[in-house]
């Protein structure tokens, strides 16, 4: 499916960055507080809004091309899963989005 957000641009209500990214395929969405993960066909994952929040994943977007088969949140981090169970996080690090430390 295509994803259309609305609302307050600060709290993910703008995916225009990402837009054409969005504009079909999508199967599921997951939040923060502040941002929004979206899961594509294959796994591939796009992300938008508050860049501490999660909203920003480029330092990890290599890993979250394809193969996300869950994704799980705290108020400010995601944690994907991957098939062969592999484990991606990002956002706030002092709310989970640092995984460093037990990987």
């Amino acid at each position: 499916g295509e994803v259309v957000t609305w609302g307050d641009p600060g709290y993910g209500g703008d995916c225009s960055g990402v837009a054409d990214r969005l504009a079909a395929g999508v199967t599921a969405i997951y939040s923060t507080d502040e941002a929004f993960a979206a899961v594509k066909e294959g796994g591939e994952v796009v992300t938008w809004g508050k860049h501490f929040y999660g909203g920003n994943s480029s330092g990890v977007a290599d890993r979250l091309a394809a193969g996300v088969t869950a994704i799980y949140s705290t108020a400010s981090a995601f944690a994907a899963v991957k098939e062969g169970g592999e484990v991606v996080t990002w956002g706030e690090p002092d709310h989970g989005g640092d995984c460093s430390g037990v990987a």
